[in-house]
């Protein structure tokens, strides 16, 4: 099972590059020490920390003392302890939210977003909880490049899964006829 994550505030980067890769990570900026380790053990949810406080709580959560100060350390530690997979789950969460994104018809986003992306761009997703809109632009290959400059090789292919797939599996945004890419438009949301 896919773990789910809460961020402490001191590492709102570190949770929107997780989301980036699919995964599920509370961020609340203002959380207090004792609410996230409540929700870590009520939800289950893996505990992120550079607070070494929260890192010795006696409670039985899982937690992760992320060590470095620097966003590429931190995202490849957490990746590396916790044995992460991330090529297939990219950009399938809101950055802003933390809810899935799910694919949308062309023709509901017209409205919605500026008229050369619309004229553009053919593929578009909806976040499930807040809106947003998505769509795979520029700045989705220079977050892959991002992503495969810190965590290494994957991001565009990788190994068969362990169903027997094909030979090599690739990310929605490298196969053209597939629905399910996603991107976010703001730039400022990128790490």
């Amino acid at each position: 099972m896919k773990p789910t994550f809460i961020a402490d505030a001191m590492l709102g980067r570190l949770a929107k590059s997780l989301r980036m890769l699919g995964y599920d990570v509370l961020y609340r900026a203002g959380i207090d020490d004792n609410e996230l380790k409540r929700v870590a053990l009520r939800e289950k949810r893996v505990a992120l920390t550079r607070d070494h406080e929260i890192a010795e709580t006696r409670l039985p959560i899982r937690v992760v003392l992320v060590e470095s100060d620097h966003l590429d350390e931190q995202l490849k530690q957490v990746v590396s302890e916790l044995a992460l997979s991330y090529a297939d789950g990219l950009f399938t969460r809101c950055l802003v939210c933390n809810a899935p994104v799910e694919d949308v018809a062309r023709s509901e986003v017209e409205d919605l977003v500026p008229p050369y992306v619309f004229e553009t761009q053919e593929r578009f997703a909806r976040c499930s909880g807040c809106g947003k809109i998505y769509w795979p632009a520029t700045h989705v290959e220079r977050a892959k490049e991002w992503i495969e400059r810190v965590l290494g090789d994957g991001v565009r292919e990788r190994p068969p899964g362990p169903e027997g797939g094909p030979e090599t599996q690739r990310t929605p945004y490298d196969d053209p006829e597939t629905p399910s890419g996603r991107a976010n438009h703001d730039e400022e949301d990128q790490p």
